[in-house]
């Protein structure tokens, strides 16, 4: 289904889906410690033997290692990110300490995490409650109104060696480390980030006094960057997309934005696995609840939304030029689009 051929389609009643997808909210024990165990394993086998490629040599295998143990360290992640909306486990103590121990790994303080992404699950597309768990997004109107150093600011935010290089280090290295836009919410934001730092630099110390310091980095620094790397690209593309949605004041609503605003990215099965059905972001926003692991199921009973926000693998290499709201034509354009329009206007 082409973008033209959605907007001409029926909208579907995000209400009513919502209700009907409370079905599948329910968590399964045995399914989450299994799911745990295939990813968390994998993990550490992956790590033990670039450890040993790199003491013997073996460059190669170390090198091609590499890419595997990202790719378990972002669906590491992504079962945090279930904890999170106490989706993974029937219970909420599990979810909570499943949650924090992975956080070791990822460098993302769960419970400080927790706050912050549930306020992105509260306001996205919210035009007029930005900035808390979104990519920066701008109106047009916004935009040109800034100054030149102001807009130049902007476009270097935006520049792909910013938002896939340099912003996913500085996301899990540095701002990961503090509690960046809760600094006057108290104590727990803190308590998070800082307990959370702790574990880590415990756990980088014992790694380093048994693997050595070097070993350690060249280690896990280039997997750490490679999933954080593959981690911003997936959140990008399932709110950065062309059809997706923005309002403001009595205009936005809850659940017409999270159906609307968030992408359906199709994935090769592969990507999909490793990702953790995070693709089926529309579902997941209108009802977070879902565990990952039966997002597929909603997909084959209600094969309706299967062309809501569809993104393939192919098409969302061109969401990275999307960088502006465009509130008369209601979709996100370039700074390409812009200069076009300006200039034949």
């Amino acid at each position: 289904m082409t973008a033209q051929d959605e907007r001409a389609a029926p909208r579907l009643d995000a209400g009513r889906l919502a209700r009907l997808l409370n079905h599948y909210r329910d968590a399964n024990t045995g399914r989450g410690i299994f799911e745990l165990a295939v990813t968390a394993v994998p993990f550490v086998i992956a790590w033990g033997l670039m450890a040993l490629a790199f003491y013997r040599g073996y460059i190669w295998l170390y090198a091609l290692l590499m890419l595997p143990a990202a790719g378990f360290l972002v669906r590491l992640f992504l079962i945090q990110h279930d904890c999170g909306h106490g989706a993974f486990l029937p219970n909420r103590a599990g979810n909570d300490w499943v949650g924090r121990i992975i956080s070791v790994l990822t460098l993302t303080p769960y419970d400080h995490w927790k706050r912050s992404h549930a306020i992105h699950h509260a306001t996205a597309g919210n035009l007029d409650r930005r900035g808390i768990g979104d990519v920066d997004t701008l109106t047009v109107e916004e935009y040109l109104a800034r100054s030149r150093w102001g807009r130049l600011r902007y476009r270097f935010y935006r520049h792909p060696i910013v938002m896939f290089g340099i912003g996913p280090m500085y996301l899990f290295l540095v701002q990961s480390r503090v509690p960046t836009g809760f600094m006057s919410k108290g104590w727990r934001p803190w308590a998070s980030a800082m307990s959370t730092n702790i574990a880590i630099a415990v756990a980088a110390g014992l790694m380093i006094w048994a693997v050595g310091f070097w070993p350690f980095i060249l280690i896990q620094l280039p997997v750490v960057l490679l999933g954080a790397t593959a981690g911003v690209w997936l959140f990008f593309i399932q709110h950065q997309f062309e059809e997706t949605q923005w309002s403001k004041g009595d205009s936005w609503h809850m659940q017409d934005a999270a159906l609307h605003g968030s992408s359906y990215y199709v994935l090769p099965p592969v990507l999909r696995w490793f990702s953790a059905n995070i693709g089926v972001h529309h579902v997941h926003h209108l009802s977070s609840r879902i565990p990952y692991y039966r997002l597929p199921e909603v997909l084959r009973d209600h094969p309706e939304l299967r062309g809501v926000g569809r993104v393939t693998l192919l098409q969302s290499f061109k969401c990275v030029s999307l960088a502006l709201w465009d509130e008369k034509r209601r979709q996100l354009i370039s700074f390409r689009d812009l200069r076009r329009e300006y200039s034949a206007a």
